[in-house]
């Protein structure tokens, strides 16, 4: 499977690395198109056997097509390339619609809306998937493709605007847990990079607890360290008392 990425920025640039990493695309069959080449370059050093080309019709002729550009530059950069089925384009534009897309390509041609978050360069991401004109074998081999860069999960696009809110905006909001709970420790005298590994390996074990079991539950794993009397119950007293569950809620209803 011959796959194209057109944008190298954070998005597409994670995605391009996130894919040289996995087994279910060769690095050999990545090609990354973007008008500035540092950013080709960087990627080539990294993986030597990814193309790169500063040509978006370079890319116009693989079996699957990543669009990865801000969502104004989309239609200007996919009409002249033409795409067409049996080829499949991939869009992880936020807010561009299957509507939208198909007026920029062969309106029958599989059509998918991506939304991986940042993480997909460590092979971590929680990815979006909804699906227009795909065959199951195509959705499969979307899900299989992301599935290898984190956990890809197959929604409705009804869905987006909650879904991408908890995984793609949401990991921007855990970092602003890490950070507050990183200056509370320096201010009860650890070093900011022991911290930062403390909390980090905290979250990490957190969402093994709940990804490992499907019939565990946040409510379960509190209940297992808040004893009575004990340190933890007084932590999470205190987070409700000033308003965490109230704060975290908004701020997710916010983003939508």
């Amino acid at each position: 499977m011959k796959v194209a990425i057109i944008g190298a920025g954070n998005m597409g640039g994670a995605i391009a690395r996130g894919l040289a990493q996995g087994h279910y695309v060769k690095a050999s069959d990545i090609i990354v198109t973007n008008p500035s080449t540092p950013k080709l370059e960087k990627l080539k050093a990294e993986f030597p056997e990814i193309h790169t080309s500063s040509n978006n019709r370079d890319a116009a002729d693989a079996d699957v097509v990543i669009v990865a550009v801000k969502p104004w530059k989309v239609e200007e950069v996919l009409k002249p390339l033409r795409l067409r089925q049996p080829q499949i384009l991939v869009s992880v534009a936020a807010g561009l619609t299957f509507e939208d897309l198909a007026h920029f390509v062969d309106p029958e041609m599989p059509i998918f809306r991506v939304i991986p978050n940042t993480a997909i360069a460590e092979r971590a991401s929680m990815t979006l998937i909804a699906c227009r004109n795909a065959t199951e074998e195509q959705t499969e081999a979307m899900l299989g493709v992301f599935n290898e860069m984190g956990l890809a999960m197959l929604i409705e696009e009804k869905q987006f605007a909650a879904a991408t809110s908890l995984a793609s905006c949401g990991i921007a909001y855990v970092m602003k847990y890490v950070q507050a709970a990183m200056q509370a420790g320096v201010e009860a005298g650890l070093r900011p990079a022991e911290a930062k590994k403390m909390v980090a390996q905290t979250l990490d074990g957190a969402a093994r607890l709940l990804l490992c079991d499907e019939h565990t539950h946040p409510a379960i794993e509190i209940e297992k360290v808040t004893t009575p009397g004990g340190i933890t119950i007084k932590g999470v007293n205190s987070l409700e008392h000033d308003g965490f569950t109230s704060a975290v809620i908004k701020a997710f209803k916010a983003s939508m």
